[in-house]
């Protein structure tokens, strides 16, 4: 029989399962899946075919179907949620801790949401009905609603006595959270200040009054970067008017960190980190097509910016097999240019009040790798085609591109982000049109001008 331990890896456990699903019974396939962890069956799965997650699925009780749908992709997690019978996931909701409940209720379309929320006491759906109202890429989106409050005006031992018969506290805790009777945000009372001050002491007189609070509206990208730059283990969530409303820990924010460490990456190239792997021939298509076409639009641009200088190429054929390079050193320019940039926007490193000396730094770094380049690619294509006036005009053009790319590469991604745009989305199309267009007209202009 064939088991794998909880510590091997799932990429192991992905070779395993499909060496199981070509050969082996369910029952040993059920007895590798129960082996492993929430979060490495749901890797596995997303690395699955259609047809082979179904057969998966199928062997995976309802006690833990919960905790892996909310660690899939949510269009993984749709497909499985379609094929899943309701009372298997109405059991799967009430298997799951406070905060992991409320993350497998986003996943859930209506209306199978009121569905499940009808079967949870009425306490607690009022609460989860209340978290489900934020946007889902905020802060109060991904909140935990278990939290420990203490009051300012009690001494620690009676906290200590509190926690004692309370037995056991939420995951990630290190500091109970302070509140006034209409449950206002007052400050944190860490663990360690709990268990080293004196137990006479009133929490008001040890408690971190300036401990930072997150509001509900905080975008997520924001949250974790406030998280790595404070090294922060947890914070409280809190209303416009300071109400505590829950609190998020490292647990959550470390998916959101990861899921943006793959965003910029995935949307340069018009995709969605959501987007499933698997996912059916025409929906991937479909999905690719529309970016296709966009790069097919700007491709007939730089075309039609070639067909101006007809002439010219019919006369030197040289400039055809050349251009090109113009093209390309400007595009490899400008795309570090506009990663920078981009990078720089997202850690929040770029505003309008240093946008200016950046740009002058970057149009720097484009004239002198500019010059470097030009005179030796004029150098050898002076040697290659035995005529110097094309080795310069070369290099000319190659000047005159990675400026210019340089400046596209900077400016493209801070309009788009002004204007509410995702610059890894569109800013990696719109820089190949500058730099193609420019760096055809530049070269095959120069050459029109000077050696016709």
């Amino acid at each position: 029989m064939i088991t794998l331990a909880k510590q091997d890896t799932a990429t192991t456990g992905l070779e395993r399962i499909l060496a199981l699903l070509n050969n082996g019974s369910m029952y040993e396939i059920r007895t590798l899946i129960h082996s492993l962890y929430p979060a490495e069956t749901a890797r596995i799965i997303e690395s699955l075919s259609l047809e082979e997650r179904g057969k998966i699925w199928a062997v995976i009780p309802p006690s833990v179907m919960g905790e892996i749908l909310v660690k899939l992709h949510v269009e993984v997690a749709a497909g499985l949620i379609r094929i899943t019978d309701r009372k298997d996931l109405i059991r799967a909701t009430e298997s799951l801790e406070t905060s992991n409940r409320l993350d497998f209720l986003h996943t859930l379309p209506e209306p199978l949401l009121s569905q499940v929320l009808e079967t949870i006491n009425a306490s607690e759906r009022k609460r989860l009905e209340s978290a489900l109202a934020y946007h889902e890429n905020s802060a109060g989106g991904i909140m935990s609603l278990d939290v420990l409050t203490v009051r300012a005006d009690v001494s620690i031992d009676v906290v200590l006595r509190y926690l004692h018969k309370r037995g056991e506290i939420p995951a990630s805790t290190d500091s109970l959270i302070v509140v006034d009777r209409r449950n206002v945000y007052q400050g944190l009372l860490p663990l360690t200040a709990l268990v080293t001050k004196e137990s006479h002491l009133k929490v008001a007189e040890v408690m971190d009054s300036k401990a930072p609070a997150i509001s509900y509206q905080m975008p997520l990208a924001d949250v974790a970067l406030l998280f790595e730059q404070r090294d922060i283990i947890s914070a409280p969530v809190l209303s416009s008017g300071g109400v505590l409303l829950g609190k998020i820990t490292r647990e959550e924010i470390i998916p959101v960190i990861r899921a943006e460490a793959g965003h910029s990456f995935m949307r340069m190239a018009g995709l969605d980190e959501e987007h499933d792997i698997f996912a059916p021939v025409m929906t991937s298509a479909r999905r690719r097509a529309v970016w296709l076409g966009i790069n097919l639009g700007t491709a007939f641009l730089a075309s039609w910016v070639i067909g101006l200088f007809e002439a010219t190429l019919d006369q030197i054929v040289a400039l055809a097999v050349l251009m090109p390079i113009v093209a390309s050193m400007g595009g490899i320019a400008g795309s570090q240019t506009l990663t920078l940039v981009i990078r720089a926007l997202a850690l929040k490193q770029l505003s309008s009040a240093n946008a200016n000396k950046l740009l002058l730094k970057e149009l720097s770094v484009g004239a002198v790798n500019g010059i470097l380049w030009a005179v030796v690619v004029a150098a050898i294509a002076s040697v290659w085609f035995d005529n110097s006036s094309i080795g310069i005009l070369l290099g000319c053009a190659m000047v005159i591109n990675l400026i210019c790319a340089a400046l596209a590469g900077a400016t493209i991604p801070l309009a788009l982000n002004k204007i509410g745009i995702d610059p890894a989305l569109a800013g990696g199309v719109l820089l190949t049109t500058v730099t193609d267009v420019v760096g055809f007209i530049a070269f095959l202009g120069l050459a029109t001008l000077f050696l016709l």
